[in-house]
């Protein structure tokens, strides 16, 4: 998925941050995090609109004929 890469980057920030009491590293690594889930949304949303293009599409073909 798209975010994938910001949900792993943010939790090994927010467990780095965690243990050494970091408390910057680990409010970057929940941001890092929801911004993963947040792209992740974006991606989902995107599919979906063009499932929803793609049948319209064939409705609007198929009265065509």
């Amino acid at each position: 998925m798209a975010g994938t890469m910001n949900k792993v980057k943010g939790s090994v920030k927010d467990a780095v941050g965690s243990a050494t009491g970091n408390t910057r590293m680990q409010a970057e690594g929940k941001m890092d995090k929801a911004k993963g889930h947040a792209e992740d949304m974006a991606d989902s949303v995107s599919k979906g609109a063009d499932q929803v293009s793609d049948a319209a599409k064939g409705v609007k073909d198929s009265l065509k004929k």
